[in-house]
C-alpha cells in the first residue's frame, strides 16, 4: 500500500514513547441527536459524556448502521483482523471498506470529493505530515483511555491521535540476496533492479520514513534529510532503485525482493514468502506512528467515535501488537499488566537508538522532499 502517509509519516514523540517503543448504504444524518435524544448532535460530541454513557454511544453508531473506512489495507499492522472483531461486535453496523490502497493525501481528496454524501469516509488513518496539513478536515475527539496516550503522540484537542508505530527496516529475499548488513550495501551491483519502497515519500508515510531513514544513517539527523534524498539519488543512479508501489502482490510475485518498509509489514511479507528476512540496521533507527482522526464531514459520526474508542481498547491495541506494531498505550498497558507480554516479548530488539520527527521537523522534510525528491530520482 502507498500512504504518507504508503503509506505515511510519524508524529512527535516524546520519551515516555521512545520507552513504550523500546519495551520491546443510507448513513445516519450528522446533525441527528443522539439515540438517548439528549446533548449535542454526534458529529460534535467530544467524548463519550457528550452521548451520556457508552452504551448511549454505541446505540446511536447502531442507529447510524454504517461505518465508512479508507485506506486500511487487511494485511496492514492487523487491520484485517480488527475489521472483522468490530463487524463481529456490531452486526448491526456496516463496514464499508474504502480503496484500501490509497495514500494518505488521497484519503483527505477521497474526503473534499465526496463531501456532503454517504459515502465519504468517517475516519482517517494518516501519517503524520498530511495531518499536519488536513486540521481543518478533522473533528475534535478524546477517547476514553485518552489519559494514557503520550502527549507528545496526541494533537492536544483530540483532532489527531498516534495508535500504532514501528521501526523502518529493509526487507529482502534471503533466497536471492545476502542480508544487507548496512544502508551503502545496497548501493552494490548484486541489488541492480531491486530496491523498492512503499510510495512516493511526498505523499505516503512509509516512503518519507526511508527517506529518513536513510537520512540518519548517512551522516544526516531529523533536522537534515538531505543526505537520505541524496542517497536514493545514488541508488538510482547505480540502477538498483524499482519504482514501482509495493503491495503483498509484488512482494510475493517477486516484483519487489527488497523493500525499505515498516518492520511490521517486513515481518508479514513471511508468511507469502517463506524466505522473506526483515533487517533494522545498527546505529540510529528510525520510528513513527501513524494517526486516527475523525472526518468532521463524517456521514455516520457516531459510528465514527465508536469506531475511535474499539481502537483504542485494550483489546485491540493488543491486536496491533499482534500484527507486531507498537500499540501507542503500550507503556500504560505494560504497567497495568493489560500488554499481552509474549506478544510483546516477540517483537525484535529495538535499535540502541531511536529518532523520531517532530511535528516542525516532519514539515521541514516534507518542504526539502517537495522541492528535492522528484529530480533526485528521475
Amino acid at each position: 500500500m502507498s500512504r504518507l502517509f504508503p503509506r505515511r509519516a510519524s508524529v512527535a514523540v516524546g520519551l515516555t514513547t521512545i520507552a513504550a517503543l523500546s519495551l520491546a448504504a443510507c448513513a445516519g444524518s450528522p446533525d441527528a441527536e443522539n439515540a438517548a435524544g439528549e446533548g449535542p448532535a454526534a458529529a460534535t460530541a467530544t467524548s463519550v459524556a457528550d452521548f451520556g454513557s457508552f452504551a448511549d454511544l454505541e446505540a446511536a453508531a447502531k442507529a447510524e448502521g454504517n461505518l465508512n473506512v479508507i485506506a486500511l489495507p487487511r494485511d496492514w499492522a492487523n487491520y484485517g483482523e480488527i475489521l472483522d472483531l468490530f463487524a463481529e461486535r456490531y452486526p448491526e453496523i456496516t463496514i464499508n471498506e474504502q480503496s484500501p490502497d490509497i495514500s494518505s493525501a488521497e484519503e483527505i481528496t477521497a474526503a473534499e470529493t465526496n463531501e456532503g454524501l454517504d459515502t465519504a469516509p468517517d475516519v482517517f488513518d494518516l501519517g503524520l505530515t498530511v495531518a499536519l496539513q488536513n486540521t481543518d478536515r478533522f473533528a475534535a475527539y478524546k477517547v476514553q483511555t485518552w489519559d494514557e496516550i503520550p502527549e507528545a503522540l496526541k494533537e492536544p484537542t483530540g483532532l489527531f491521535v498516534g495508535d500504532y508505530g514501528g521501526y523502518m527496516s529493509v526487507g529482502y529475499d534471503s533466497a536471492k540476496f545476502d542480508a544487507p548488513a548496512e544502508l551503502d550495501d545496497l548501493l552494490g551491483d548484486e541489488f541492480r533492479g531491486s530496491v523498492a519502497i512503499n510510495g512516493d515519500p511526498t505523499q505516503a508515510g512509509a516512503a518519507f520514513a526511508a527517506v529518513g531513514l536513510a537520512a540518519v544513517q548517512s551522516g544526516g539527523t531529523l533536522d537534515n534529510f538531505q543526505p537520505g534524498v541524496d542517497f536514493f539519488s545514488e541508488l538510482n543512479k547505480a540502477g538498483n532503485m524499482l519504482k514501482l508501489d509495493v503491495t503483498s502482490a509484488t512482494v510475493a510475485s517477486g516484483e519487489t525482493p527488497v523493500v525499505f518498509d515498516w518492520d511490521y509489514l517486513n515481518a508479514a511479507h513471511k508468511a507469502d514468502v517463506p524466505t522473506w528476512e526483515t533487517v533494522v540496521f545498527d546505529g540510529v533507527g528510525y520510528a513513527g506512528y501513524y494517526n486516527q482522526a475523525i472526518n468532521v464531514d463524517a456521514p455516520n459520526p457516531a459510528a465514527a467515535r465508536l469506531w475511535q474508542e474499539f481502537l483504542y481498547s485494550d483489546e485491540v491495541q493488543n491486536l496491533w501488537l499482534k500484527g507486531g506494531a507498537r500499540p501507542v498505550r503500550m507503556e500504560a498497558m505494560t504497567e497495568a499488566g493489560t500488554i499481552d507480554a509474549d506478544l510483546a516479548a516477540a517483537l525484535p530488539e529495538a535499535p540502541a537508538e531511536t529518532v523520531v520527527p517532530t511535528e516542525a521537523q516532519s514539515t521541514a522534510a516534507g518542504e526539502l522532499l517537495g522541492a528535492n525528491w522528484a529530480a533526485a530520482v528521475q
